[in-house]
Order: structure tokens, then sequence, then C-alpha cells
């Protein structure tokens, strides 16, 4: 949603800015294009290969650029690091990103298969392969449950379980076909693959995507200054009920103005060239 965030966020040369997620630079460039010249924008990233990925595509702006390797969750060291103390934009856009949807070794998909891990960062201790084969099946239940809004979660979770006492389950198909299994034939009749919930799940828990993201917008607000703009971009329900609900918050505090009453969501234009987008959602505030 490259357009709308661009209006959204409302940019000028000069302004610091700052991109929570910047994933392979294709939002920076068109904020960098805005904001110089004269002005500075800060880029984290959760995953190192997409920090050096981004640094070498956006290396005409330097000057202007900065990128870092670090959850948005700790963006306030970052920003002191680079001796920034306001901030006139700031944009999440979370959730995985397509190149490592497409990369089999991070083990996220279900189209390609790869040793399970669904890391972001791949320094973090717990992998999805750690989750699947030692947690309790109250615990995978339950994660299963709550991240993934499964209705299916007790059967899956007795499912994996028992496929593990076997051998563990080591690769995305594995897990997949495991998950097939519990669902039984009800699946054909579904209209998403029976395993997204699942793999969303143990994604979430794997990267605490959902502490993260709470953490990570309250100290992005705690940076506006008077008249800067918040964007954040969600792919699910349980991360736009935090936004919306943050954002309700702040704003019954006289703290932000909520601009996107409700959530924008991509044209039929960018979900026919890039289907990934369809589930997008776009919420904006200002800060007052």
């Amino acid at each position: 949603m490259p357009d709308e965030v661009i209006s959204s966020l409302n940019l000028k040369p000069g302004d610091r800015a700052l991109d929570a997620t910047i994933g392979g630079g294709g939002h920076a460039i068109e904020i960098l294009k805005r904001i110089t010249p004269g002005g500075l924008l800060i880029g984290l990233d959760a995953d190192a290969s997409a920090v050096t990925i981004t640094r070498e595509r956006l290396k005409e702006f330097e000057p202007s650029l900065r990128v870092a390797h670090s959850n948005f969750r700790y963006l306030d060291t970052v920003l002191s690091k680079e001796g920034i103390n306001s901030l006139d934009a700031a944009l999440f856009d979370v959730g995985v990103s397509s190149f490592q949807l497409d990369d089999a070794t991070r083990g996220f998909g279900l189209k390609q298969d790869g040793r399970l891990d669904m890391r972001m960062d791949p320094g973090l201790e717990t992998s999805a392969f750690d989750i699947v084969n030692r947690y309790s099946e109250k615990d995978l239940s339950r994660i299963i449950r709550e991240f993934g809004e499964e209705r299916f979660h007790n059967r899956i979770a007795r499912q994996i379980v028992a496929a593990r006492e076997a051998k563990p389950i080591e690769t995305t198909f594995e897990l997949k076909e495991v998950i097939y299994r519990a669902v039984g034939p009800r699946r054909g009749y579904m209209k998403i693959d029976p395993a997204t919930r699942t793999f969303q799940a143990l994604r979430i828990a794997v990267n605490d995507e959902l502490g993260s993201l709470e953490e990570g917008v309250k100290k992005a607000i705690s940076f506006l200054r008077v008249g800067a703009r918040i964007c954040v971009i969600s792919f699910h329900s349980l991360e736009d009920r935090i936004i919306k609900n943050l954002f309700k918050g702040y704003a019954s505090l006289g703290m932000l103005k909520i601009i996107t009453k409700k959530p924008l969501r991509p044209t039929c234009e960018e979900t026919a060239g890039n289907p990934r987008a369809r589930s997008a959602r776009l919420r904006a505030a200002e800060r007052l």
C-alpha cells in the first residue's frame, strides 16, 4: 500500500522518519524521496539479512539513511544512539516479509519444504522446531487457539504430540501433513489452507510478535512531535485489534488524532498484482 502510506505520513523535505520494519526497502525508497534533501530515515529490521540487502539497495541515499539490525521493540535504544529525540513520521509494516516466506531455509511458508524455524532474527533461542517438538499438548493448543484463532486447536495439538512420539517433526511439509491429518476430510471445504492458522500462531509465538508490536508502537508514539504521523500496516485481526485499541486509548487521552476511522485496504489492482497484500489493513494517527 505505498500510495496510502505516503499520503497518510504527510512527509516533507527535512523530516526525520522511522521505518520500523524496513525489509527490502520498498516503503523506505518512497519515504526517502520525500524527506530529502535534509531529511533522515532510521530503518530497523530484526532480520540481519534484510539489513544487509537494504543497505546495498539504498546506498545512493546513504547520507540520509541509517539502517540498524534491531527488533522495533528496542527502537528507543536505536534512536538514542543516533541522537534522535523526536520524529516527524513513523511506519510499521508488520508480519513476515515476502523474501522470508520465499526462502525455504527460513521455515516460514507452506509452499516450500524446509526445516521448521520461523525466527525473524536467527539469533533468537527458540524456533518453531522447539515449540512443535518440546511444548506440552496444552501449551500447543493454547498457542494455536490464541495466536491462530484456529477452531481445531485441540485436535491439531493432539495430533502433533502423537506424531512426534514416532520421530521429531522437522520440516514445514511434515508439520503440514500432521495438521491435515488432524483436520481430516473437512479440509477440502476450507477457504484457506488448513495449516495457515497454525503456522501463523507458531510464527507469532516464536517472535513474540504481538508483545513486540505493542511495545514498539508505544515507544514510537512517545517520540512523535506534535503534528507527526504514525502508520501501521497489519495483516491479521490480532495485530489490527492491538493498533485499534492503542490508537483509541491515546486518542481518549488527547495525545493522538485518529486519521483512519476505519482501516484502509489495498485496491483490487494491488491485490491482483500482489495477492499477499489482500489482508493488509492500514491505520494512521497524528500526534497532538
